[in-house]
């Protein structure tokens, strides 16, 4: 439960920056996860009220939340960026009325163009202006009133995503957690055990991890560093955690969640893998149309493609070529010839 919102199980897809847009979360759900969050979106642009933002980044489609097996119909949840707790307020305001089921707020990421804005894993040096901005995000969603569009019935939850502090060895992320629950009424804390020095490198602290679930009170749940589902269960058990929220391990691999929610015991064929990037493919020219998808699409191949059973030459060939594709109809022409190598013949 994140406040008065239920998810129907603890395999969240994490948010991931230019990428977690309506059809990757469609994804992860057709797979069983139990929950989704949106890529980053800019407090600022959606306040000035920015087109792309407003109606590409912020859309969630109804097929999102279509119970059916294997999807559960589970929430979704938008991620707000930002230092100002004016605009965040406005924000979250914005976003509860278009619909979202709840609203996480990055106090993580480690990237300096973010940071230099006093966002993301900038807040945790400066908790005070921290719990500000999560205060405000709660009353800019209670001020929406009850979910307007999404799931269920109550206040739309405020959650956010920490790290464990800016630099290695620190952990302000844990003080700063437990101010923002107990100051500013925020639902639960996204914890990635990693300090924003390392980004993703290095082993995540997972005894940190357990100390902030014994003391905190309210649901924690673990990111960062998550790429199989044996390492998945491992954390699991190790820290206590609430739920578990995928990110990286789950880029070309949807089945992650199926292996962790759905019982699923093997590797996906080359057919499968081949048939899910098709989909995909569908999908972003449904978003994007075909010029832009063309392009939006080149970083997903090489994650799809690591899955076949191709030689380190013959993968590196067929990504360079779906690289420098000029049209998805060529692009589909490379995957086709690429499925009939002797490679892949099962």
């Amino acid at each position: 439960m994140l406040g008065s919102l239920e998810v129907p199980n603890r395999v969240m897809l994490a948010p991931l920056a230019g990428i977690g847009n309506w059809f990757v979360r469609l994804q992860a759900k057709r797979y069983g996860a139990g929950m989704t969050v949106s890529e980053m979106v800019s407090s600022h642009a959606i306040h000035y009220g920015n087109e792309k933002t407003c109606i590409e980044m912020l859309r969630i489609d109804p097929r999102e939340r279509e119970p059916g097996p294997p999807a559960l119909g589970g929430p979704v949840s938008i991620q707000l960026f930002g230092e100002d707790p004016a605009m965040m307020r406005s924000a979250a305001a914005h976003v509860a009325r278009a619909g979202a089921d709840a609203i996480d707020i990055n106090m993580g990421c480690p990237v300096t163009k973010v940071r230099k804005t006093g966002a993301g894993a900038a807040l945790l040096d400066d908790p005070d202006r921290a719990v500000e901005v999560a205060r405000a995000t709660v009353e800019g969603a209670t001020e929406a009133g009850e979910r307007p569009g999404g799931i269920g019935a109550g206040a739309i939850p405020v959650t956010v995503k920490l790290r464990s502090g800016v630099r290695s060895g620190e952990t302000s992320g844990v003080d700063l957690a437990h101010r923002l629950v107990e100051e500013a009424g925020i639902a639960a804390i996204a914890f990635h055990p990693r300090s924003a020095a390392v980004q993703h490198k290095g082993a995540p602290d997972y005894d940190l991890v357990a100390s902030l679930v014994r003391t905190l009170p309210a649901p924690v749940i673990l990111t960062g560093g998550l790429s199989d589902a044996e390492e998945v269960r491992r954390a699991f058990r190790l820290t206590g955690a609430h739920a578990v929220m995928l990110a990286r391990g789950a880029l070309g691999n949807p089945w992650l969640f199926a292996e962790l929610v759905l019982g699923r015991e093997r590797e996906p064929t080359p057919e499968e893998v081949l048939a899910e990037l098709d989909w995909l493919i569908d999908r972003a020219v449904e978003h994007l149309g075909e010029a832009r998808a063309t392009r939006y699409l080149r970083k997903f191949y090489a994650w799809y493609l690591a899955r076949l059973p191709l030689e380190s030459r013959a993968a590196r060939r067929m990504t360079e070529m779906l690289q420098t594709a000029p049209t998805l109809t060529e692009a589909r022409k490379v995957l086709d010839a690429g499925s009939r190598a002797p490679s892949l013949a099962v």
